[in-house]
């Protein structure tokens, strides 16, 4: 269950140097990189990954969350084991902390047959999420041929802490992806993330500047560490001038979890708060997560303020468009539409065989 990886080099030490992502592992024979799953066998670098998944759901688009990719859509969604950060506050800590054999499935799923289990639940596109994707990038680049080959869509949930050569081939193949910005400071993801900043924010700035994928970002608040107002405004004016207003940012709620259980969960407040920042700095597009707020999951004409696509956590209750403009007032909405109406969606996550990850 192992396929040769791509992205390494032999190191003058005698070990193979991962160049997947900035973490830059030297890997001694028989030894794992941090992300667990690519690994020295040999003299050649492999990926356990390949083929392996920690479970699979159907799920709204709304909840990867991309607000306006293709509303109202249903993704197949999947995962390995595994990560290439060390987030103390993961949500998902029993996959992406997870050994490979701790928890992957022994089933050969090659990306035919994946693509094969979204078409029988009648799936719209396929989204790479629950651990980051970064580390099974060649898995996902092959799925990610056979479902355009089969017309459905790709999404790419990721840290976007990757190198450039493995960015470049990853995202070639991707239709849309939400970056997870942890936060502002370098000091946030050294102590919180066991990474730095710098090349998240360079993954951003060339998504949003040089490719055709669809971005949008997300901000998980953290109570004490990452959710000053300052912070939340520096961020927000960043996005506004190396990505463009355009770009949905979607502030969500955090809740105690794996070595960051002393923390308390985010105030609603909090994410209100964040949101009326974001906008006074200049975003277009400013949602809330992971609490009950209507108004802020809701999208707005940036024009004339109607709401052109009204939501309640992932639900789509009500859709205001005409081909991708505010049915109101004619202003083009920022995204990826589909050319006839939105129906209303009940937003539900549906489990497929194997069990499915929480997030």
């Amino acid at each position: 269950m192992v396929h040769e990886a791509r992205y390494w080099e032999p190191a003058p030490d005698g070990k193979i140097r991962c160049t997947l992502c900035p973490r830059d592992c030297h890997i001694g024979e028989g030894q794992n990189g941090f992300c667990f799953i690519r690994q020295n066998r040999g003299g050649r670098l492999v990926s356990a990954g390949y083929g392996r998944t920690t479970g699979f759901a159907m799920d709204p688009v709304e909840k990867k969350p991309l607000a306006h990719f293709y509303p109202g859509s249903r993704v197949l969604s999947f995962g390995t084991a595994g990560c290439c950060l060390g987030c103390r506050f993961c949500q998902n800590w029993d996959i992406s902390k997870a050994r490979q054999d701790d928890r992957l499935s022994e089933d050969d799923w090659t990306p035919d047959r994946v693509v094969a289990l979204a078409r029988a639940h009648r799936a719209d596109g396929l989204a790479f999420t629950y651990n980051d994707p970064i580390i099974w990038a060649e898995f996902a680049i092959d799925v990610a041929r056979a479902a355009h080959a089969a017309g459905l869509f790709t999404v790419f949930v990721t840290s976007g802490y990757i190198g450039a050569e493995a960015r470049a081939d990853v995202f070639r193949h991707m239709d849309a992806t939400n970056v997870d910005l942890k936060g502002f400071t370098e000091e946030f993801y050294a102590k919180a993330t066991l990474s730095h900043l710098a090349p998240v924010l360079e993954t951003l700035e060339w998504l949003a500047r040089e490719t055709k994928v669809w971005v949008e970002v997300t901000n998980l608040m953290i109570p004490g560490l990452n959710d000053a107002p300052d912070e939340t405004r520096a961020l927000s004016e960043w996005m506004v001038g190396h990505m463009g207003a355009d770009v949905p940012l979607h502030f969500t709620a955090f809740h105690p979890d794996y070595k960051m259980m002393d923390r308390p969960r985010t105030p609603a407040a909090t994410l209100t708060g964040a949101r009326a920042i974001a906008r006074a700095a200049g975003l277009r597009y400013v949602y809330t997560g992971n609490v009950h707020d209507p108004e802020g999951q809701t999208t707005y004409c940036p024009s004339c303020g109607a709401a052109v696509i009204e939501r309640d956590w992932h639900f789509v209750r009500a859709v205001q468009l005409r081909r991708g403009a505010c049915a109101a007032c004619g202003t083009a909405i920022a995204g990826r539409f589909a050319d006839g109406p939105v129906a209303p969606t009940r937003g539900i996550v549906m489990p497929l065989g194997i069990p499915s990850p929480r997030a």
